[in-house]
């Protein structure tokens, strides 16, 4: 009898409580690191590394003395990292959907706020998220967040980046989120804040958002190219990367001018950029779950069917160009924009990747996207999203088969991360997410 997820979990958590390392011989090993549908493969953890990771049962000094075959044999299951989003506010509630009680939401004070950040971390977890890249929030609950993370009392929660106070101008679009530019000067001064702050990284707001009633950016950008080149030169002298929300044909031009490191959202890209983004090793993070939520639930916001087509022409639009970024070989990493508008964190996620899919991608190369495609360009504090040798022993063991169809990471699965194994996570039903 194939013992259920909780059984397994709970046998997998206690081999790991002994302190000894654990053998898992699976059908499919999917490693992160590329794209390719792998076969049967053997992982070896403990409860902080990954001791052993391939296709051949591992040698003799990676497992315990005398022993001659793996402590769990799963040729049913599939194994695979566990899963970042590299954009995500966690201090918002995506779920919620009622535009008044999101409002109000803003309006709690930042303990509060906070509160309800930290009650989404193990829940993130169970789930399979294993880490969070935040885009921003001017109350500091991403930076607290990423502080605790780094403290020897943090308990379940994902990795957490944070650049702090994402920088804008003053007047201009991101003030929920943001400190403008103006209080400090100077963008190396606002960098240098930024830096004093605790930030991880420097979130940048080039240009407003989309105008949806008109189907395209109308405002012009907030950053020019000269001023994003500031900002990046002084990010890269305190040694860190720039994510800049962008979107607009010439605002993603500017992107590339200063050649920051990522371009968060990026809708109205065109096929000339993107190739110039793949040739700088830029990265593209193309958010499509908050627009496609838009039209999804018109209702939620009070559009128009004429908006709607605007809404469904710029998601198909986005869509095809992120189809073309993989075939040329951008270096594309997935993030839902969790917090935004119907955007729940964790479910978000997932309905991000499927939305990937169905612009065209194979499983395994969405996968790809929400694990090893931004290891080695991010600048994570720690090396996550890969089944490789001195990673991090987080990872999902599942008998549904998540290399052809991505929703079944809705199904119930297992979770290890740290030496603590989850066999089953919360429906999407239940608030606070």
């Amino acid at each position: 009898m194939v013992p259920s997820s909780a059984s397994l979990a709970a046998q997998l958590q206690d081999q790991l409580a002994e302190g000894h390392p654990v053998w898992l011989q699976v059908g499919r090993l999917f490693t992160g690191q590329d794209t390719s549908v792998p076969g049967e493969g053997h992982l070896v953890i403990d409860r902080e590394t990954i001791g052993y990771a391939g296709s051949a049962a591992p040698q003799v000094d990676k497992i315990r003395p005398g022993q001659t075959g793996p402590d769990f044999h799963l040729p049913n299951h599939t194994a695979l990292p566990g899963m970042t989003d590299a954009h995500t506010h966690l201090f918002l509630e995506g779920g919620e959907t009622d535009t008044d009680a999101r409002s109000a939401y803003l309006k709690l004070s930042p303990e509060e706020q906070l509160q309800h950040a930290t009650n989404r971390l193990e829940r993130l977890v169970a789930m399979g998220i294993t880490a969070v890249r935040e885009a921003g929030d001017k109350v500091g609950v991403g930076l607290t967040l990423q502080a605790r993370y780094r403290s020897a009392a943090r308990g379940i929660m994902p990795y957490v980046d944070a650049p702090g106070a994402a920088i804008n101008h003053e007047k201009r679009y991101g003030s929920f989120m943001a400190r403008p530019m103006e209080e400090q000067g100077s963008p190396a001064a606002a960098v240098a804040d930024r830096v004093t702050a605790g930030s991880h990284r420097i979130k940048l707001l080039a240009t407003g958002i989309i105008n949806f009633a008109k189907g395209t950016v109308t405002a012009k950008p907030q950053m020019p190219a000269d001023e994003l080149t500031a900002f990046v030169s002084a990010a890269r002298g305190h040694g860190q990367q720039t994510m800049v929300h962008c979107s607009g044909n010439d605002g993603v031009d500017n992107c590339i001018a200063a050649r920051v490191d990522t371009v968060e959202h990026g809708y109205f890209i065109d096929r000339e950029q993107l190739a110039r983004i793949r040739d700088l090793d830029m990265v593209w993070v193309p958010t499509i779950a908050p627009v496609q939520f838009q039209f999804e639930h018109p209702e939620c916001v009070g559009w128009s069917p004429e908006v709607c087509d605007n809404l469904r022409r710029i998601v198909d639009d986005h869509k095809t160009h992120l189809a073309h970024a993989l075939e040329i070989g951008v270096r594309v990493v997935a993030g839902s924009d969790a917090g935004s508008h119907g955007v729940a964190h964790g479910w978000g996620f997932i309905r991000e990747l499927e939305l990937m899919q169905d612009a065209g991608l194979s499983a395994t190369q969405v996968l790809h996207t929400a694990t090893g495609a931004g290891v080695d360009r991010m600048g994570y504090a720690e090396r996550f999203g890969v089944l490789a040798a001195d990673a991090k022993a987080r990872l999902i063991l599942t008998s549904h088969d998540v290399l052809s169809s991505v929703s079944h990471l809705r199904d119930k699965k297992i979770v290890v991360f740290d030496g603590a194994a989850f066999g089953a996570h919360e429906p999407e039903s239940v608030p606070g997410l």
